[in-house]
């Protein structure tokens, strides 16, 4: 039976490309992102890959690379499931500035510790530990029993969501995790033992 877990983060969204904390805010995607995420969906459907359940987060961003990427798999019309708990992490007081502005406003240091820490928050927000603590137990509780019963599950989501199942499935200390970055709409292929260890990871860059 294979266990096949497929993470995609979405394609470049509008803040994005303008380079701010974006966070729960929900711009829609670029058409760079848009033509990342048909080519996510050409890419699986080039290697035959279908799948039987999928999930996303509540965000659009996520939303339409989920979308795009099924249509490119033909199957436009599979169960996708909607959670919260795969949002992108809350960047609280962050969200909406320019990242450059950001680094004027509190210093180069203080700003790459907010983003690159495991467990220091920014103002108002969540550190990648906090996120990882509503991420993980719904991966654990819904996603995971999925994949191990041999649904193949496709995830559409976020850098710092996807970063927390990474980090688990990858076997990544907290140091190691704040130097991994996820490219948008780049498919990261999982096939996993039956002890939920990762028996194989492919990366479609």
């Amino acid at each position: 039976m294979e266990r096949l877990l497929v993470l995609v983060r979405h394609g470049q969204s509008d803040w994005n490309l303008k380079n701010l904390f974006t966070g729960w805010e929900n711009p829609d995607l670029t058409d760079k992102g848009v033509e990342e995420a048909k080519r996510a969906g050409v890419r699986l459907n080039d290697l035959g890959l279908k799948f039987d359940l999928a999930y996303t987060s509540e965000l659009v961003r996520a939303q339409r690379t989920c979308q795009f990427i099924l249509d490119g798999v033909g199957q436009s019309d599979l169960e996708t499931v909607r959670h919260l708990a795969l949002n992108e992490r809350d960047y609280g007081d962050l969200t909406g500035l320019n990242k450059d502005s950001a680094r004027e406003k509190w210093g180069e240091e203080q700003v790459h510790i907010w983003r690159r820490s495991y467990d220091v928050p920014p103002p108002g927000g969540e550190s990648l530990k906090d996120t990882a603590a509503r991420v993980l137990p719904y991966f654990i509780t819904d996603i995971l029993p999925s994949v191990m019963s041999g649904k193949k599950t496709l995830v559409a989501a976020h850098g710092n969501s996807l970063r927390t199942l990474v980090m688990v499935l990858d076997r990544l200390s907290s140091d190691e995790i704040t130097s991994v970055n996820l490219g948008t709409g780049v498919p990261m292929i999982y096939r996993l033992n039956e002890d939920t260890s990762v028996l194989s990871k492919e990366v479609l860059d």
